[in-house]
């Protein structure tokens, strides 16, 4: 049987990205849950031996629900660039080094797609992937995946947003990412639209 989560429940967010963390914690709040990142009670970092978002996705919710007896929902995203194969994906974090240098990791696709001569639009499409997974302290596990397609743009634009944000232009728009705000951001990112199914199957209303 589903089981709902509740108003006033605690939600644990199986993450150390403060980024991440305010932008779910924003989803949640209008369902009357409050969050807790992994950071903020302690839990450590599994490694993420995944070669999916979904794997990465359970690994890291399981490990947290596990741990601290309560519901955990962990996000696994990344950058998926037509012209590398997919690449970085499941990697994108790791792109970016141990110093979370993200200016490095979006210039390195830079420096790929110019060394292939992607230069028009159509060579330069890529994709936003973010695969939620909701695990409960008796293992049941549920996965929810939202997607957002559009291109590439550089040099980066607009200080907004986190990650990848500032090269890429979503379907329909001219701003990228970094340049709008993160309420525009919400209606329309591959976080939100995961968002959107996990809270139609087990949040309240």
């Amino acid at each position: 049987m589903t089981r709902l989560l509740q108003r006033g429940e605690r939600l644990v967010v199986a993450t150390h990205n403060m980024g991440k963390l305010r932008e779910i914690d924003v989803l949640v709040a209008p369902h009357g849950m409050s969050v807790a990142s992994a950071g903020d009670l302690g839990l450590p970092e599994p490694e993420e031996t995944g070669v999916t978002f979904e794997e990465n996705a359970v690994l890291k919710a399981v490990a947290a629900a596990t741990v601290s007896g309560l519901p955990a929902l962990a996000d696994d995203s990344g950058l998926a660039v037509d012209a590398l194969g997919g690449a970085p994906g499941v990697y994108s974090a790791r792109w970016a080094g141990p110093e979370k240098d993200f200016a490095a990791a979006m210039r390195s696709v830079e420096e790929k797609l110019q060394a292939l001569g992607a230069t028009a639009v159509e060579q330069r499409r890529a994709y936003f992937v973010a695969v939620l997974a909701l695990a409960f302290p008796d293992g049941s596990v549920d996965l929810f995946r939202g997607e957002v397609h559009g291109h590439l743009v550089y040099p980066p634009r607009g200080p907004n947003g986190f990650g990848y944000d500032p090269m890429f232009v979503p379907e329909g728009h001219d701003e990228t990412f970094g340049e709008m705000t993160a309420e525009r951001k919400r209606t329309l990112s591959h976080r939100a639209r995961a968002f959107a199914k996990f809270a139609a199957a087990r949040l309240p209303t």
